[in-house]
């Protein structure tokens, strides 16, 4: 079975056939740095993630390129609400976005483009445009793409002029040959941050950054194009007129959007003052439990935010590290195996089906309820294969990564502190339980036992010691 997936430019799901066998060039749209990352961003930056590690463990070698808007009118008027340098606001919600992707455990891209680095190269695009007639200058410091003089505009979302004409909410400009025509490049205010150009003094629009940018590292055509559904239109047709109307040729081969996060039905985002930071999320929840939600939904399904759901996903993460744990202390080993192993087919037919993590993931989970029974009853092969399944979908998708005796004690130490528990007291009475048991005081051994169990915390004896884990 081939990889394939949903092209939004054709709308519908094609074979992927990257330009260069072997090598995939991808680029997907960043955060625009003014303030905390939210749930909604964690679905983007976990998606894209699962899609490159995806690639890579298919046997491609991805350049995977993400880019930083660090200049744009949101952070402008945040810093000056703060009353703050806008480089200053930048650079902080720049480390508090890097903070997050850490701990959600992504893969930094190979290429992190800042919008601010890249000024000449989108000068230069403009002036590209500006001599095939798609770009003219509307005063000084402000140039606009001519959207009527772009014959295809509108080929990616599906609409076209007229329509945008008639139904979008158009801001009135006399000085707009065509009300959709969009700004390359903004006179800066009094105030504001400004480069010189040709044009006047002023800053990019936001369209043209990731024209520039992308082309500048990935050449033209590329890959694949990612980001939200919310970024297709504008956003990602504004870049394709661009890019294609200044280099004459494709721009983009597969473009890849997610769904949107909801809450209570409605999109999530700053705007709607409806939002979650990821910060505040990880205070109260496991990074790979957040992750393993995010997952467990098609990428192009909307994904409605729970806590409760959140949770659950959480507990059946731990329980799926216990059953790895118990396999480690029997002494299992996983050899590494392929996409084209017949162990992983299951896991690589879900992935090359739209990138369906969905099924990717429940295909994990069978493996963990495989190795379960296999452990039951002795099938040592049957649990080695079960076991390599299951670090396979860490690898391809970014599920158990982590060395499961490492993750259960953290996990342990975490429930311990939110809930005022000593652990290192019940290390001490697991230690005299385990003292009593190895001189067969087996009343002492029960008592500490059923004393930790009143205080909600389970005791499980294994070939590598007594864990416990704290269970209200």
């Amino acid at each position: 079975m081939a990889l394939a997936f949903y092209n939004t430019r054709t709308r519908r799901r094609e074979t992927f056939e990257p330009l260069e066998e072997g090598k995939v060039s991808i680029y997907v749209c960043g955060v625009t740095v003014y303030d905390r990352c939210h749930v909604g961003h964690a679905r983007s930056l976990i998606f894209f993630d699962a899609v490159v590690r995806y690639l890579r463990w298919r046997g491609y070698q991805v350049h995977f390129v993400r880019n930083v808007t660090d200049i744009d009118d949101k952070i402008i008027a945040r810093a000056a609400a703060d009353g703050i340098d806008w480089k200053d606001l930048a650079g902080r919600y720049t480390e508090s976005m890097h903070a997050d992707l850490e701990a959600l455990g992504c893969v930094m891209p190979d290429i992190e483009p800042r919008a601010t680095d890249h000024i000449d190269e989108m000068l230069e695009l403009i002036g590209q445009l500006e001599a095939k007639g798609l770009a003219y200058k509307a005063g000084p410091g402000d140039v606009f793409f001519s959207v009527g003089e772009y014959k295809a505009y509108g080929k990616l979302s599906g609409r076209n002029i007229e329509d945008l004409l008639a139904g979008a909410r158009v801001e009135v400009d006399p000085r707009k040959k065509n009300p959709m025509d969009f700004a390359l490049w903004k006179a800066s205010g009094e105030g504001e941050p400004s480069w010189p150009s040709p044009w006047g003094a002023g800053r990019p629009g936001w369209h043209l950054e990731c024209s520039a940018m992308s082309t500048k590292y990935l050449g033209q055509p590329f890959d694949i194009h990612g980001g939200g559904e919310d970024l297709v239109f504008p956003h990602h047709e504004n870049e394709l007129a661009q890019s294609s109307g200044a280099n004459d040729g494709e721009f983009v081969r597969y473009w890849m959007h997610h769904a949107f996060v909801r809450l209570d039905q409605e999109k999530m985002s700053k705007s709607l003052g409806n939002v979650f930071a990821i910060e505040d999320l990880l205070a109260e929840v496991e990074a790979e439990g957040l992750r393993l939600n995010l997952l467990s939904t098609h990428y192009r399904s909307p994904l409605d935010f729970s806590p409760v759901a959140i949770a659950e996903s959480t507990k059946a993460l731990v329980r799926a590290y216990e059953t790895i744990a118990r396999a480690e202390d029997a002494g299992l080993r996983a050899a590494e195996i392929g996409p084209d192993d017949a162990r992983s087919r299951a896991l690589t037919e879900a992935m090359d089906d739209d990138l369906n993590t969905a099924r990717a993931v429940a295909v994990s989970f069978d493996a963990v309820r495989e190795l379960n029974r296999a452990l039951d009853a002795g099938q040592t092969d049957a649990a080695t294969d079960a076991l390599a399944l299951i670090k396979a979908s860490g690898r391809a998708v970014g599920l158990f990564m982590q060395p499961a005796a490492e993750f259960l004690a953290r996990r342990r130490e975490r429930q311990a502190s939110s809930s005022g528990v000593d652990a290192q007291e019940i290390e001490t009475l697991i230690a005299q339980r385990n003292d009593a048991r190895t001189n067969r005081d087996f009343a002492t051994a029960d008592r500490i036992r059923d004393e930790l169990a009143s205080r909600g915390i389970a005791l499980e004896d294994g070939a590598g010691g007594t864990t416990w884990t704290l269970e209200r």
